[in-house]
């Protein structure tokens, strides 16, 4: 092979016929003032010259769907091979791309993770097994005799459309009943579904009350939905729970059910993936009680910052003397002074610190934080939010420590590692990763 590209006599544009000879396998910048011919030579010149080679070598029938670039204005090009282009713009900020987002690597990653991830029970953390038939009939028979169940096969979750065409295909099959984002309706009546709005679709395969000699019946409708909804069951307990069951994977210690295993459930801009505490964003934005509350000062003072009114006086000032008075402390006496339990109960009121006789003392008492929380939301103008995002600060959400998926998107791991800690690897820790990374057998 070559080892240098070649180029004799380039006229593209505002290049002097020139002749370059540039080492192959290496990384070549070719500077210059502005308009000197940097893009010229090496975009209107090698690269048009090394795609439009690669296009014409092509089938006619593939060539149809590529652009072919005019050949460009020189004399000769040796040493080339098949060219790519990196065109560079500016992106725009967004909290939910990250260089794998953008780079569409991270789809690539997620697409693996739903074909060969290994999921684990959040509540155990052990492998997951299959659940088969059987299993799914014997726990259904483990409910008390004499409750009463539907047996439904989900055949669509979570997804845009009308499904005017699949209900008429299961109507004429012989299905009577469909539960169409919760609500039971008779397939006989004129479905008219919002396209533009995720459903949920579960088909009534059959009602049953549990009891003796249920099983034949029971097994046949078991095995009816599963293969309807390639393995997954739903069994809704009338007045009740409701209860998943899937073929593939399932705890057999606390009965943990993975739904689905697909590539969305790995994206935090999904809500099939994303952490529904922070929406999938990785940090969440919290009332600060370092920003509420001024310890230095006592009640009488101004230590709750935002129950000053612009006159100057307190806010829920007899509410407050009260549970002064049941905690046994001088009004008067700093905040930092003050009992932890009490501290508590006036930031977040009774879900915090919850005791029956400060409930009768206290009553309808909510805190300042929930106070403040149901303020900020019912808050229309900006400017009126803005007297309240004072006291907000940005943390790392508790719920997903920062991961941005949900919990049982993160318990399915390859080579023990989950989708969140791959992305956490540097470039070469990860192509370590991906090296020693070895599967066996059906995997």
């Amino acid at each position: 092979m070559e080892k240098f590209i070649f180029v004799k006599g380039a006229r593209q544009h505002n290049l002097k016929n020139i002749d370059v000879k540039i080492p192959r396998d290496k990384l070549v910048i070719i500077t210059g003032v502005s308009g000197s011919g940097k893009s010229s030579l090496a975009f209107d010149t090698i690269y048009a010259e090394g795609q439009r080679r690669y296009v014409e070598s092509l089938s006619p029938y593939a060539r149809q769907f590529l652009e072919l670039m005019e050949k460009p204005d020189v004399d000769l090009i040796e040493g080339l091979s098949p060219a790519i282009a990196i065109e560079q713009k500016a992106i725009s900020k967004n909290p939910r791309s990250t260089v794998g987002t953008v780079t569409e690597i991270y789809d690539y990653l997620r697409v693996l993770f739903a074909r060969v991830g290994k999921p684990f029970c959040p509540t155990c953390n052990v492998p997951i097994s299959a659940m088969t038939i059987s299993d799914m009939i014997d726990e259904i028979l483990s409910f008390p005799a004499g409750t009463k169940i539907i047996i439904e096969s989900p055949i669509v979750r979570g997804r845009k459309g009308e499904y005017k065409k699949e209900l008429e295909l299961y109507k004429r099959k012989g299905f009577t009943r469909v539960r169409i984002d919760g609500e039971i309706i008779d397939l006989n009546n004129e479905l008219d579904l919002n396209k533009n709005i995720k459903h949920d679709i579960s088909l009534i395969i059959d009602r049953i009350v549990i009891k003796d000699g249920i099983r034949t019946r029971l097994a046949d409708s078991v095995e009816m939905a599963t293969k309807i909804s390639n393995g997954l069951l739903e069994i809704q307990v009338v007045d009740g729970e409701r209860f998943t069951f899937n073929q593939n994977f399932a705890c057999n210690t606390c009965g943990f059910t993975f739904s689905e295993i697909t590539p969305r459930m790995f994206s935090f801009n999904n809500p099939y993936g994303a952490c529904s505490n922070c929406d999938g964003l990785g940090i969440k934005k919290f009332f600060d009680p370092k920003l509420v509350i001024n310890e230095e000062l006592s009640i009488r003072e101004g230590a709750i910052i935002p129950w000053i009114n612009s006159n100057g006086t307190i806010l829920f000032t007899s509410y407050l003397i009260k549970v002064c008075e049941y905690f046994n402390v001088d009004i008067n006496s700093p905040f930092k002074s003050f009992p932890k339990e009490m501290k508590e109960f006036i930031l977040y009121g009774r879900s915090r610190f919850y005791n029956l006789q400060l409930e009768k003392k206290v009553p309808y008492f909510s805190g300042v934080i929930p106070w403040l929380e149901e303020k900020y939301q019912k808050a229309y103008y900006s400017s009126e939010k803005e007297l309240y995002e004072r006291f907000i600060s940005y943390g790392v959400c508790p719920a997903c420590e920062g991961k941005r998926l949900k919990k049982e998107s993160l318990f399915i791991k390859i080579g023990g590692k989950n989708i969140s800690e791959i992305t956490a690897m540097n470039i070469e820790e990860c192509y370590n990763f991906f090296c020693n990374l070895h599967f066996k057998g059906k995997d």
